[in-house]
């Protein structure tokens, strides 16, 4: 029986996560969430792991008093907490889920115990995909990616040799804001801003994907994790949700992974890697889509992606830098305090106020992260 450690298992992916590992029946060895402490005492106690924790120290500390004598399962809190469950020695696989740069800690942890990584923090590999993948390596550690767009690649990849890939395909949805231009929406608010068209999902991650800032960070994903060079990743607007990305090769050959937009699939497809297991979803019916569609992004309305393009080309902290003052925006803007349309120039002018570094330290990264969150916070 394979055993999970699940990071940001409060989520919506971590939640999914553990209805397919109910499903497959894998064991839940680890669990750790951020600060939502009712929902991780429901799911300790549904799953029964050996190991929980919370990133909040006073709130894993009370859960910890509250379950004492109620179940066997330990409990521990703080980053130290969370990183422990991600190097648990009986899980076979760590499923990182966790949302922004708390994320990249544990990614760390579990690449230096030697864990298979299925990773849907893309917030490890923008802020730090160099180090990431260096520690990778130095470990023999396979990252496996969660993220649709990226398991799609993933997947089209399966089979093919190096050098032949031509250009990877990302698609995105255009988010509730597609079609309008920058002056319809500059003082949209987050009511408009949450009502994505296809996905359930965080708060964060939902604003990211009206300002396309959260395709941006897959571009910078996709980069670390195809190994390939920027002009190769180019993006299509797919408002469908059904072609969830694509591998033009060579030849000419355009390979492409389709399904109805449900997280379980990539989810299951990473936990069950290299093997296709059955899974009871929602099958494809092309007669009934009738047609697919796909336009160019609108860079203008929508300039993220070439600040992300930039951080593609220049590499170093700047990644961390717009990742950090984006947290700090996209949280001022869902608190009501900015429009819509500060966010995107507030995380520019942000991420350029931080010092260029080209080969960052792990340290230097959090640094980084710092001082773009402060920067931000001024802007506001």
């Amino acid at each position: 029986m394979k055993a999970l450690s699940v990071i940001g298992s409060t989520g919506s992916i971590g939640v999914q996560t553990l209805q397919v590992a109910a499903e497959r029946g894998y064991r839940v060895a680890g669990l750790a969430a951020g600060r939502s402490a009712d929902a991780l005492e429901q799911q300790i106690l549904q799953v029964k792991p050996r190991v929980a924790a919370l990133y909040d120290e006073a709130a894993g500390r009370a859960l910890a008093e509250k379950l004492k004598g109620v179940c066997d399962t330990q409990i521990l809190w703080g980053e130290e907490g969370v990183c422990a469950v991600a190097a648990l020695e009986e899980s076979d696989l760590v499923l990182n889920a966790a949302v922004g740069i708390s994320g990249l800690r544990p990614t760390v942890a579990a690449i230096t115990a030697g864990k298979t990584l299925a990773l849907a923090n893309k917030e490890s590999l923008v802020c730090a995909g160099a180090i990431v993948n260096a520690l990778a390596a130095e470990n023999g550690v396979s990252i496996i990616p969660v993220d649709s767009e990226h398991s799609a690649i993933f997947q089209c990849l399966q089979g093919s040799h190096d050098g032949e890939v031509e250009r990877l395909i990302l698609t995105a949805s255009g988010g509730p804001f597609f079609g309008k231009k920058a002056e319809e929406i500059e003082n949209m608010g987050p009511e408009q801003a949450l009502k994505h068209p296809s996905w359930s999902m965080g708060a964060k991650i939902t604003v990211d994907s009206s300002t396309m800032m959260n395709k941006g960070f897959e571009m910078i994903e996709a980069l670390h994790l195809f190994h390939v060079r920027p002009w190769q990743i180019d993006v299509v607007v797919h408002r469908e949700s059904i072609v969830h990305s694509l591998v033009e090769f060579r030849d000419g050959s355009v390979l492409a992974q389709l399904s109805p937009p449900d997280m379980r699939l990539p989810i299951q497809y990473a936990v069950d890697y290299p093997v296709r297991q059955y899974a009871p979803r929602q099958r494809l019916d092309l007669p009934a889509l009738a047609k697919l569609t796909f336009f160019s992004p609108d860079e203008e309305t929508f300039p993220a992606m070439k600040l992300c393009r930039e951080v593609m080309e220049r590499g170093g902290n700047l990644g961390a830098a717009v990742n950090g003052a984006n947290e700090v925006a996209v949280a001022a803007f869902l608190a009501g305090k900015i429009p819509f349309g500060k966010i995107y120039p507030t995380v520019e002018r942000a991420a350029h106020a931080v010092p260029f570094l080209q080969d960052p330290t792990l340290d230097d990264i959090f640094d980084t992260d710092r001082r773009a969150r402060e920067a931000a916070t001024l802007m506001l």
